[in-house]
């Protein structure tokens, strides 16, 4: 298609910078936090994961969707998550014999808006030194005026709270039913291949919707605990906060990864803060501290742990893993507690499976308790 036939389109960010470039997907405007991902693929597991509700996703690598997409096997949810896509060349021609179909024709089912023709690194080198903020993509209003009295009401990621939006809303299972071990899961954005991870040890999972209490989750008599990943403010779900803190005072083996991380270290007695513009990608390198070791690892946040927070309760919790960039906190565990968590994503999807141990860290903790 020759580019004058090709139909228009705008990105916006708040503090007034705008590109240019042509609709992808659904013809539309969104809004959202603005956000990058350095993964060169693993796109559709990408724009599946529940953490990236509400944001628009600037992908660095410069062809999307040369691939192609499929039904299944590759997503992380039942449907497409971010709000809107940011990307360099979008690719409508695919290779891929195990693709279904393109990625144009599953954003048209999906209803994403997106933007192709940008110059991505321009946009990412604006917001690492400006930090994340909201923007907008419009490919039906072209006004600049107009979309920024549109972009004024969209709300900060800063006190947030999505992971109800994203949640499931009655109980499930997943897993053998005659399985040694039951595991209580809230979900508050869970991605399918934990779920995988968790099962495909021996676990019966009962996944629990984002604002169910101890006792709904106790009740089933589980064995251990785990809080899943996803979107938003961890300090604006306090309900998340108080059911860990019973499970902690249970003394029950309790994982949390991402988000649940955040939520565990919140409940014991640590804060949050909103990063410059977070971590997300497939290649972030953390070391163990217990171990020595390396991880390169697959990352999805926009928040961390307070590292001051953290120092003031040395004597209970004890940093596990940091990020060898930043020195950032990656994971933590509590002292003389069946509890652990971490940061990032051992599940790898996308991603390296450097950090699929921690998986069977949780059946042995729930093994010797």
């Amino acid at each position: 298609m020759n580019e004058s036939e090709r139909t228009k389109a705008i990105l916006l960010l708040e503090d007034g910078t705008f590109f240019e470039g042509f609709a992808a997907g659904k013809t539309g405007t969104v809004t959202g936090e603005l956000c990058f991902n350095t993964g060169m693929t693993g796109y559709q597991e990408i724009f599946t994961d529940p953490s990236y509700f509400g944001q628009l996703l600037v992908m660095t690598n410069v062809h999307i969707g040369n691939y192609g997409t499929r039904k299944d096997g590759e997503i992380e949810s039942e449907s497409v998550k971010i709000a809107g896509l940011i990307c360099k060349n979008f690719t409508e021609e695919f290779s891929r014999q195990q693709a279904d179909y393109s990625i144009q024709e599953y954003f048209e089912e999906q209803g994403v808006v997106g933007i192709t023709g940008v110059d991505t690194r321009a946009i990412v080198r604006h917001i690492r030194e400006k930090g994340s903020m909201n923007a907008i993509i419009s490919s039906e209003v072209t006004a600049v005026k107009a979309l920024e009295k549109q972009l004024k009401k969209t709300p900060s990621m800063e006190g947030l709270e999505l992971a109800s939006k994203v949640s499931c809303s009655e109980p499930y299972f997943i897993g053998d039913p005659h399985a040694e071990k039951k595991v209580a899961v809230l979900d508050i954005g869970i991605k399918k291949n934990i779920l995988k991870c968790l099962a495909d040890r021996g676990c019966y999972l009962k996944v629990f919707p984002a604002k169910s209490s101890f006792k709904e989750m106790s009740d089933w008599n589980p064995d251990a605990y785990f809080f899943s990943n996803g979107p938003g403010d961890p300090a604006a779900m306090p309900y998340a906060i108080t059911t860990a803190k019973a499970i902690i005072d249970a003394d029950k083996p309790f994982f949390g990864i991402c988000l649940g991380h955040q939520i565990i270290a919140s409940a014991a007695g640590a804060t949050t803060y909103k990063m410059v513009n977070g971590h997300r990608g497939i290649n972030h390198p953390v070391i163990n501290l217990q171990t020595g070791k390396c991880e390169i690892t697959s990352q999805n946040h926009g928040f961390g742990l307070s590292q001051e927070s953290i120092e003031a309760l040395s004597d209970r919790i004890e940093v596990t893993h940091s990020n060898l960039n930043d020195k950032s906190i990656e994971g933590i565990r509590l002292k003389g507690k069946p509890v652990f968590s971490v940061q990032y994503h051992p599940e790898a999807s996308p991603g390296p499976h450097d950090s699929h141990y921690l998986f069977d860290d949780f059946i042995d903790l729930m093994n010797k308790n």
